[in-house]
């Protein structure tokens, strides 16, 4: 029996097992960085011990550090949860010999599936349908597009699709990079590149017994950047034999390395229905509570009764009811790159009856060191479209207030045309990112709504006390209803001017537009009229920034400070990050095409390129690899 677990993990996956552990009666202790000791995670844990410093290879990468924890703290088992070592067969081999419960599947599982070269050949042995790797050098044009892939890892990075022949040495190059940096290994390979095909997967579990289970199918093709986005069970549009050949798969790959706990084999299903084995991920999946929803099941319960040696039941699992939809909330702006954003977050209430699976919690900071997942949103229903229906309005009407996030993207994603009909596919973002980004008229209009709303609850809490008749004082003339000017910016950098004036009534009241009446007007909620329709808009107001509904603004002081003006050709750092690597030769004075890329900042676990804004000559060179910088640092000088 286990009696002390520790999360060898942080953040929302660390706060899932340790939920898990309390209802089954088992001690707990966290580790954190000194980025996270005010964490939730730390909190909640029965126990904690510090991984001095921030960066991940210095605290949750470190296997020796966390099998020490485990010791000091007298755990007797230890659960990787995903991410950082969950999939390091070293890790798992010295938690045991440590003499330690593994909470995961056996070491040489784990090795046989941790180079997805390797694991295709192994699960080419065990007939499991897969894309036959191509040779780089032999790469035609009738080839393309081809993908580049890491050996190693995953979370899409390391990987390039490639469309141009003259393309592909750099892509291999840059991959190779990304790769070494990211997991230490700069191996990758290349394969032809399935256009709009299906990311679908099959969650396994199996026991020390001989018993493995496959619990349904689950779509994960909503992707960006190779990252999933939106995940959904069981996966739709599929035909019963489709499913069986899927199931009967992942069965052969789980018996292929004598598979023992958790794992999921991913499969990529063309346009035709032909499947092709990704990958096998030998650990829980953050998408594991679509499968948890739909089967009644608690994947972490099982993962520690299967460690402990618990049989499953040989006659299969529970049978699977109704559908889940699960959204992940990122602090990144999808109209801008997907760019990571940092800084705190005030407060995260998603209201409904969803299940929200966070690692944050109202006051938490968003740094640079780990993934930018806030929360998983997961609605469960009866039909696949009432699932969609609830998590859409769930997160519609979400506080969020913090960072810029991917949240109206989400809603706009699940109401999507092609989504309801379940034709996405990997490339729907490709397709649709532009529309989904763009407001619409009747945001447009929401979005003045919701400024005014603004500025109102603002005049309301800055200015209780101003007169609301006029008075004559001394001769002089005090006249309240002269108009106020409020200025604010949104997120797009966006300059908005708002007037009002006090009514008799002692309500502020704007000046225009002329078709929009205000009901009733508190510093923390502005009810308006429009068009026979009423609003109410709930404000909240932290130092300069105010959140009305689900709009985001910035106050601006009366006084505009003086701009700072920059030099033409200036490449400022969009995010905090560290240069990871300079372009081959880039130095002052060297003469760069538009469009070339120059450095790489890494940040939120992803690399980020920064290319030249135009042809000319590298003027000034102001960072180097390895060096930490903010938002606005001047990297940079390119002068045309």
């Amino acid at each position: 029996m286990i009696h002390s677990v520790l999360v060898a993990n942080r953040g929302e996956i660390a706060r899932r097992v340790l939920r898990t552990c309390r209802e089954l009666g088992i001690a707990t202790v966290a580790v954190h960085s000194d980025a996270d000791a005010e964490a939730p995670h730390v909190r909640e844990a029965d126990a904690a011990v510090r991984l001095p410093g921030n960066a991940p290879a210095d605290t949750y990468l470190r296997g020796d550090l966390l099998v020490a924890a485990a010791r000091a703290a007298g755990a007797d088992a230890v659960h990787p949860g995903y991410g950082f070592l969950s999939e390091n067969a070293g890790f798992a081999r010295a938690v045991q010999e440590a003499g330690l419960v593994w909470i995961g599947p056996p070491p040489n599982a784990i090795e046989a599936m941790a180079s997805k070269t390797r694991a295709k050949k192994l699960m080419a042995e065990a007939q499991v349908p897969l894309l036959a790797p191509l040779d780089a050098d032999e790469v035609t044009e009738a080839d393309l597009p081809v993908l580049v892939k890491a050996a190693a890892g995953g979370g899409g990075r390391g990987m390039r699709v490639v469309r141009e022949r003259a393309a592909l040495a750099g892509e291999i190059e840059a991959a190779r990079a990304e790769a070494a940096s990211a997991f230490g290994d700069g191996e990758v390979f290349v394969e032809p590149y399935v256009e709009d095909g299906r990311h679908v997967e099959v969650q396994v579990l199996a026991d020390a017994h001989g018993t493995v289970w496959t619990l349904g199918t689950r779509d994960c093709s909503l992707q960006r950047r190779h990252q999933k986005v939106v995940e959904e069970a069981p996966a739709p549009g599929l035909d019963d034999a489709l499913r069986a050949t899927l199931a009967d798969a992942a069965r052969a790959a789980a018996r292929a390395v004598d598979y023992r706990g958790a794992g999921t084999v991913e499969f990529l299903v063309s346009a035709s229905g032909r499947p092709f084995f990704l990958e096998m991920n030998t650990r829980l999946q953050v998408e594991h509570p679509v499968t948890e929803c739909v089967f009644g099941l608690d994947l972490v319960a099982q993962q520690i009764q299967v460690a402990e040696g618990a049989a499953l039941p040989a006659d299969g699992p529970p049978p699977p009811r109704g559908h889940a939809v699960e959204a992940r909330l990122y602090a990144e702006d999808p109209a801008h790159d997907w760019q990571p954003q940092t800084g705190t977050l005030w407060r995260l209430d998603v209201p409904g009856d969803v299940r929200v699976d966070s690692g944050v919690a109202d006051g938490s900071e968003i740094g640079v060191h780990y993934d930018p997942m806030l929360a998983k949103v997961i609605a469960c229903a009866p039909t696949r479209s009432a699932a969609v229906r609830k998590l859409a309005r769930a997160l519609e009407q979400a506080h969020v207030h913090g960072p810029v996030t991917n949240r109206d993207l989400l809603v706009r994603s699940l109401r999507h045309p092609d989504f309801a009909a379940a034709g996405m596919d990997t490339g729907f973002y490709t397709r649709h990112l532009a529309e989904l980004t763009t407001p619409a008229a009747a945001d447009a209009a929401d979005a003045a709504c919701a400024l005014l709303a603004a500025a109102l609850a603002q005049a309301v809490r800055d200015e209780p006390g101003r007169p609301r008749v006029a008075a004559r004082t001394g001769g002089w003339r005090n006249l309240a209803s002269a108009p106020h000017l409020r200025r604010y910016t949104d997120r797009d950098g966006t300059e908005h001017e708002v007037r009002y004036v006090w009514g008799r009534d002692g309500r502020p009241a704007p000046v225009s537009p002329p078709d929009v009446r205000v009901v009733t007007a508190r510093a923390d909620a502005v009810v308006l009229e429009s068009g026979g329709v009423r609003r109410r808009y709930p404000v909240a107001v932290y130092g300069d920034r105010v959140f009305a509904g689900a709009h985001a603004f910035i106050a601006l002081p009366r006084l505009p400070e003086p701009e700072n003006v920059t030099e033409p050709g200036s490449l400022l750092a969009a995010m905090p990050g560290t240069v990871v690597r300079l372009a081959e030769g880039l130095r002052e004075g060297a003469t760069v095409t538009a469009g070339q890329p120059l450095l790489w900042l890494e940040a939120m676990k992803m690399e980020h390129r920064v290319a030249a804004p135009a042809a000319g000559r590298v003027t000034a060179l102001h960072v180097s690899e390895g060096q930490q910088v903010d938002v606005g640092t001047l990297l940079a000088v390119v002068a045309e």
